[in-house]
This record gives C-alpha cells, structure tokens and sequence, in this order.
C-alpha cells in the first residue's frame, strides 16, 4: 500500500516544471513497477496568469525527449483556481516548485484545508531544501538543468512515496555534492531511460 494515493506538482503557470515533474515521476513509478492507478500524478498552476489551455513550453517538451519522454501534442496547462481546481480537493500530496508556491497553495485553499493533506517544496519533501528556479525565458540548457534537478529531488523523495524504494543518502550522493559545490550541470541525453536510476 503506497503512502499516498494522488500527487499534484504545482509550478506558476504549468508550462515547464511541474510537468516535468509529472511526467519524470509517472517514469520512477513505472520502473519501480508501481501498478498504473495505484498513485495518481497530476500538475497544475497556481500563478495568477495560470491559464486552462496555455501551451507546454517547447523547450520543455524538448528536453524530455531527450530522456525518451514525449508529451502528447495536446498536453496543455491547468490552472488550479479556475478549471481545474478539483485537482487540489482530490490530491494528499502537493508538491511545489518553490516556496513561494506552497503559500499560493495554501492561500488557495483557505479555510478548506483538511486533514491527511500535505504540502511542501519537492525539494523539502525530498530532503534536500531550496526551490526549483522557474527556467522560462532563457535557454534550452536551463530547461535540461532544471529537468535534471527535478529528477535528483525525486530520486530522493522514492522512498517516501513507494515504500521499499532505495534511499538516496544526501552525502552519497554525486549530484548532491555537485549541488553544494555548485557545479551543478545538465547530464548528456542519455542512451536509454536508465538515467533517473543513478
């Protein structure tokens, strides 16, 4: 039994980040043989320009056909305050982008927070601390970068959504001593999905 039954990834405008975070996690589940339907992966956007039917930003779409990811021609965004605000009712586990976001969640939400909701950074859920930069407006190497650094948090945060998943501890981890000496840089496409498993 999976500790949580629906994940919603929350960024400003759902164009970039949190689709890559659906979509890079809806990969871990798979190859962690997670029955399909037994957790839920939507994204959505909070910001207050967040539009229903925004287009997914090409370089997002780029770079996760990189990793063997590729979007439907129809994917599209959700806003979460007007037509997709159900996503919010049925999630028990939002995770945002940044800080900031966790406070445009929680103000959405007001009053109607309930019990067994969580909502956190990913890169807190996951241990690691800080926000994901929003890449939008710059170039396709930012795009991969934030993919990758997408990918590393939810490396870490595996053993909390499936339970038995390997830990990923922060001082055995490459990429988090990258991190932390800042020299952090986006991975070559890979030859073959096996990259989210480092």
């Amino acid at each position: 039994m999976l500790p949580y039954r629906h994940v919603l990834f929350v960024c400003h405008a759902n164009t970039s980040r949190s689709v890559m975070a659906e979509h890079l996690l809806r990969r871990l589940l798979e190859d962690h043989a997670v029955p399909l339907g037994s957790l839920i992966v939507t994204s959505g956007g909070i910001a207050p320009y967040a539009r229903d039917g925004s287009l997914v930003s090409l370089d997002t779409r780029l770079v996760l056909r990189d990793v063997d990811i590729h979007l439907e021609p129809e994917s599209v965004a959700r806003d979460l305050k007007r037509g997709h605000r159900h996503l919010l009712d049925e999630a028990d586990l939002v995770l945002t982008m940044t800080s900031e976001q966790v406070r445009m969640v929680r103000d959405q939400l007001g009053d109607e927070s309930r019990p067994g909701l969580e909502v956190s950074t990913l890169r807190d859920f996951a241990g690691l601390g800080g926000d994901i930069a929003d890449p939008a407006g710059q170039d396709e190497n930012v795009f991969a970068l934030t993919r990758d650094r997408i990918a590393h948090a939810l490396e870490h945060a595996m053993r909390r959504l499936v339970p038995g998943a390997a830990e990923v501890r922060r001082e055995a981890c490459a990429l988090c001593a990258a991190e932390d000496a800042e020299d952090f840089r986006p991975a070559p496409p890979p030859p073959s999905r096996s990259w989210v498993l480092r």
